[in-house]
């Protein structure tokens, strides 16, 4: 090979030029090698392997071949062009020319001997993959020295609304998220007894009363949006000394799907958040009441829970976690069974899922606490315990500075949980 021809993007978003008539679409092609037809068009699905593309060796003024990126998966398995002799942009054949962008569509033009095969639009599909963010958030059950159903709107600048009465069954340490783009969801917890019951709020804050349990009575587990629409449930504690790691997941009409088996250290008392618009990522908790952890587990953008992945920061439980930045996540607050303390500082996880090491706290320690986004980019982290229930909350910008405390409204509790509804500001 004497050299290297890499993407060519004329364009950054909008659709490949009109084919020619008669263009003809073939099956998608998932094997690591293909050879391609003039007047044709390729679905190229690279998601399990890398594929070698070879253009016809003859070819006339105005032959046109199209590729696509089936499943956008080209910038993990690229596309080679082999243009078996003939010139590609005017470099003959020993040039090694790959396509390694998720979302590109090729339209390939043959013009003549000189220039060989053009790419006539070269274009990454800007429609990534992404979850419509909530604009309202809502708090609700909890801990107040006895369970309470009581709920708290915020507003999309982040106000948090005097005290609702509760609809559904008292408890605490109930998972919560937003499903269906617009609503929520909470579910499990502790009554006196553990639960498996769901509550679902419509997209105008309502509470629905309880729907019947789905799957394996727990408390202390945690939730995250993934996909576009739908929402994991996981981990979580069952009584008896034993911790789980099993999930059940949430379609996007807020059903709740049987019991998965789990994936990863089960534990308890840890948080979750949406990440990089359509995964997921638990971290931290509690795996046998003595033992505290700062490992992570991701899930995928189809509800897959993945292995344990070594933890950054401190170890902690009873913290929270939530999205903010359209694609990224915080985990903060929370208890270092170790240091003996409660804590602010806050670890800030990237759009691949990296999570970052510890950051100074801001605002009043505390453990027991719920965070959720609002405001579309942003998230709230609010109520807990520190020395004493408290109501305070504290806002986080869309690049993940965390707020001086703000002074709370509504009971002050702990073990509650949060979460989005609404698209509407």
């Amino acid at each position: 090979m004497s050299g290297l021809v890499k993407d060519n993007i004329f364009g950054s978003s909008g659709l490949v030029i009109e084919a020619a008539g008669g263009l003809s679409w073939q099956p998608v092609v998932t094997a690591s090698t293909v050879t391609v037809s003039a007047a044709k068009g390729y679905f190229i699905n690279t998601t399990s392997n890398a594929c070698t593309i070879t253009l016809p060796s003859v070819a006339t003024a105005g032959d046109q071949i199209i590729l696509v990126d089936y499943a956008r998966t080209w910038g993990t398995n690229a596309i080679t062009i082999d243009s078996n002799g003939l010139n590609f942009q005017g470099s003959d054949d020993t040039y090694t020319v790959d396509y390694d962008t998720a979302g590109q569509s090729l339209n390939l033009v043959y013009s003549d001997a000189t220039t060989g095969w053009t790419p006539s639009s070269d274009i990454v599909n800007a429609l990534e993959p992404f979850t419509n963010i909530t604009q309202k958030a809502i708090f609700g059950y909890g801990d107040t020295g006895s369970v309470t159903a009581i709920t708290n709107l915020v507003n999309s600048s982040g106000v948090v609304a005097a005290d609702v009465t509760g609809v559904g069954t008292a408890r605490k340490d109930p998972g919560a998220e937003s499903y269906g783009n617009d609503k929520a969801i909470f579910g499990y917890g502790n009554t006196g007894s553990y639960v498996s019951m769901t509550n679902l709020v419509s997209n105008s804050g309502v509470v629905a009363t309880d729907t019947t349990g789905v799957g394996t009575a727990r408390t202390a587990l945690a939730a995250a949006g993934y996909g576009l629409d739908k929402v994991i449930f996981a981990y979580g504690y069952v009584g008896g000394g034993t911790q789980v790691s099993m999930s059940n997941l949430v379609s996007n009409t807020g059903v709740v799907g049987s019991d998965v088996t789990g994936v990863g250290t089960a534990r308890y008392d840890l948080a979750a958040a949406r990440y990089g618009g359509d995964k997921a990522i638990f971290g931290y908790g509690n795996t046998d009441g003595s033992t505290i952890v700062s490992m992570t587990n991701k899930v995928s953008s189809s509800g897959v829970v993945a292995s344990d992945t070594t933890g950054v920061g401190t170890e902690r439980q009873g913290l929270a976690a939530s999205g903010y930045g359209g694609d990224k996540a915080i985990f903060a607050y929370g208890y270092d069974r170790d240091g003996g303390v409660d804590v602010s500082l806050k670890n800030l996880v990237s759009n691949t899922g990296v999570v970052a090491a510890d950051v100074t706290g801001v605002g009043s320690i505390r453990s027991g606490v719920a965070a959720t986004g609002y405001g579309g980019d942003k998230a709230i982290f609010g109520y807990g315990y520190g020395g004493g229930y408290v109501s305070m909350t504290n806002l986080v910008n869309s690049s993940g500075v965390v707020a001086a405390d703000v002074t709370g409204v509504g009971t002050t509790r702990q073990n509650l949980n949060a979460a989005g509804y609404s698209n509407a500001a």
